[in-house]
């Protein structure tokens, strides 16, 4: 990419050298002037001293001088500037550059830009005033700049550039105008603090009256039109709080709606009639038939990475298709989406006739790659970690990668996982799984395993909110069991193999799938198992969030969940293949901890369950938002029912006493680099008598 500071200077240095050829070569001299030509020196080579910030491989492309190139002054005096501006975006404030020159042979010149770097600058605090409707913490959450924390160092979130805070102004006002209120007007002030090294950002919010949605109507011009059927893709029910979002939404859903009808040039606008007295906007979608203008072409650049393909797919128009501006927000929309670039910006200009216009589409890539590192513990497996390398965007593809290792005290698992997005070109997914899993003999567990085994899945969305997918795949299993104690239910070197198939469908109304504050997400999941097995196995779960106070940080969820397997050889469920409900189920048990065992002390598992849990999560009042610390306080119920097959063996009756397990307890989340982890602290209420309980327990946060 062409830094356009250096194309000025080369461009001033240019006309400087072009202006001054035909007169240096002329006879006639100027008056006034003694013209002295003065012998070129060329560079050696640059070299960089006392730079940590940025490597040599950085800073040489923000320099005009190179090795063999020209050597002036003012090249040299712009390529320390270039390099001090450079630090100080980056919060070096106090940064000095200067400039070492050394003849060499050959009349050659060796430059050695030498910076004393400083401390860098942070960001003691981060104010708002005039937000009465909105919290603090909300408005942190919502802007990019964060304030100096003890993970700064690695996130580089804490840096102050007046490009970012005009970003965070206009973040603060767009979050305002997605919860009702339309006219919010936000200023800021940064000021810099010499003897703390820092910057005290004060952010001052004009936020106006909040408006709800009043009347909702359609008028259409376009005979044939059925304005019924576009009425489902309104967002802005009546009585709802005004959202710039929601109303975006909405127009774009009726301009697609209207495409499928069949009338490809329909233009949908919002008109919106304010009620100042009762602060309702009544809103009339007015449906029309736009100008007859087609796509000539589409041009992409920024794209460095990603192919051009995988961009021009996420449109639902192609060149020579009509034109119709709801799809191009749709189409942008779609590209962000995809995770791969950190700007996408869509221009148009006009096309060889009156009716036809070029698309110009201009990404930024970003990183797609990410090296992960997880740890958690529990009672029962010790210390567990897991390293993970995840590419989003394979080979610029658009394909998904992923590659694990995890380990515990108790085993160690490989797992390696591929997704196609577009399987032959269409909106299907396609994948393949595969692992090799290794579970160790414990004290608790009495036998050990190695599973390898792997699946074929496809995807496809049925509704918005509606997904489905299908599956297949199979298991090689065998049985380790050569230490004491001895299980009674599986016998050393036993194999058992398995072939399965199945589906899955998925709910997702999730306002943002890693931070949801409302909307509900549920799975429904069944399986046939065969080969050595013959059952079907059927769970669903589900979660729903809810703001329990608007705009404070405080979420409310509810989470259901319940599993049945149905035993179809007659031979009863192996105990190999039972459920062993643990702490997904209800915190404050151990892995294999609940549920029915043999009077040995040897799990059994169970073949059905159930469980509700209902937590609050909330801001920690006394820490940085930046820290990424929230709380939450939760309880938890579940029921354990259903007996796998157990021979000639004798159950537990301690452990069949009672079905149902309760818990209580308090969390803390803490969203890491690594990912979002949880601590648990919980009190058991209710158990069975040889129920095994843990206080506490540290694992990644999942949505269900």
């Amino acid at each position: 990419m062409i830094d356009p500071t250096k194309l000025m200077r080369g461009a001033i240095l240019a006309l400087a050298i072009l202006g001054a050829a035909p007169l240096a070569g002329t006879a006639v001299p100027l008056v006034g002037v003694q013209v002295t030509q003065a012998a070129e020196q060329l560079v050696s080579s640059v070299l960089f001293d006392g730079n940590h910030r940025f490597t040599d491989a950085q800073l040489i492309k923000m320099v005009d001088l190179s090795s063999s190139g020209i050597f002036t002054q003012q090249r040299l005096q712009a390529d320390t500037e270039s390099i001090r501006q450079a630090y100080d975006a980056d919060g070096f404030t106090k940064v000095t550059v200067t400039a070492r020159t050394e003849p060499v042979d050959d009349g050659r010149v060796r430059v050695t830009f030498v910076v004393d770097e400083g401390k860098r600058a942070g960001i003691a605090a981060i104010n708002f005033t005039g937000n009465n409707a909105i919290g603090a913490g909300s408005l942190k959450s919502a802007i990019s700049t964060k304030e100096s924390g003890f993970l700064s160092w690695l996130l580089k979130d804490d840096t102050y550039d007046e490009q970012k805070i005009a970003v965070d102004r206009e973040r603060i006002r767009l979050y305002y105008a997605n919860r009702g209120f339309p006219d919010t007007q936000v200023t800021s002030v940064g000021q810099y603090d010499e003897a703390k090294n820092a910057y005290f950002i004060n952010f001052t919010v004009n936020e106006g009256e909040k408006y709800e949605f009043g009347t909702v109507g359609i008028e259409t011009s376009i005979d044939g039109l059925n304005a019924d059927g576009l009425k489902g893709s309104i967002r802005t029910g009546q009585n709802q709080r005004y959202s710039v979002s929601d109303l975006q939404k909405s127009v774009e859903g009726m301009s697609y709606d209207a495409t499928t009808q069949g009338y490809s040039f329909a233009d949908v606008r919002a008109r919106l009639d304010r009620d100042a007295t009762n602060h309702k906007f009544n809103i009339t979608y007015l449906v029309d038939e736009g100008p007859r203008v087609y796509v000539e072409r589409i041009n992409i650049t920024g794209n460095t990475k990603t192919r051009d393909f995988v961009i021009r797919r996420e449109l639902s128009f192609a060149e020579g298709d009509p034109f119709n501006r709801s799809m191009v927000v749709r189409g942008r929309t779609a590209i962000q989406n995809l995770g791969y670039f950190s700007a996408v910006d869509i221009t148009t200009e006009q096309g060889s006739s009156s009716d036809k216009i070029v698309l110009n589409i201009a990404v930024t890539e970003q990183s797609t790659g990410d090296y992960g590192a997880t740890a958690g513990y529990s009672t029962t497996e010790g210390v567990l970690g897991e390293i993970s390398l995840t590419e989003r965007n394979f080979l610029g593809r658009g394909q998904y990668l992923r590659a694990a290792i995890g380990a515990s005290q108790s085993g160690r698992t490989f797992d390696f996982s591929f997704t196609e997005p577009r399987f032959a070109g269409l909106k299907v997914s396609a994948g393949v799984d595969a692992y090799h899993r290794i579970s160790d003999e414990t004290s608790s567990g009495f036998y050990g395993s190695t599973a390898t085994g792997g699946q074929l899945r496809m995807g496809l969305p049925i509704t918005r909110d509606l997904s489905a997918t299908v599956f297949a795949g199979g298991e090689h299993k065998t049985i380790v069991d050569k230490d004491a104690p001895k299980s009674t239910l599986q016998v050393d070197g036993k194999v058992y193999n398995k072939a399965f198939a199945g589906y899955t469908l998925t709910w997702n109304t999730l306002d943002d799938t890693k931070k949801p504050t409302e909307g509900l997400y549920a799975t429904f999941t069944q399986q046939y198992v065969g080969w050595d097995f013959s059952y079907v196995k059927s769970e669903a779960k589900a979660r729903y969030f809810v703001p329990v106070m608007e705009d404070s940080g405080v979420i409310a969820s509810i989470k259901g969940q319940v599993g049945v397997i149905n035993d179809l050889s007659g031979n009863g469920v192996n105990s190999a293949e039972a459920f062993n409900p643990g702490s997904q189920l209800i915190r404050g048990f151990e892995g294999r901890g609940l549920g029915p065992r043999l009077t040995t002390g040897e799990y059994l598992g169970s073949t059905m369950y159930a469980g509700v849990s209902a937590e609050i999560q909330f801001p920690i009042p006394v820490l940085p938002e930046s820290y990424g610390l929230t709380g939450a306080i939760w309880a938890d119920a579940a029921w354990v029912d259903g007996l796998p097959s157990f021979g000639a063996n004798t159950i537990d009756a301690g452990s069949t006493n009672t079905q149902l397990r309760t818990s209580i307890g308090a969390s803390i989340i803490w969203d890491s680099p690594f990912g979002p982890l949880r601590g648990d602290f919980a009190h058991v209420l209710n158990k069975a008598t040889s129920d095994r309980t843990q206080v506490f327990q540290l694992t990644i946060q999942t949505l269900l």
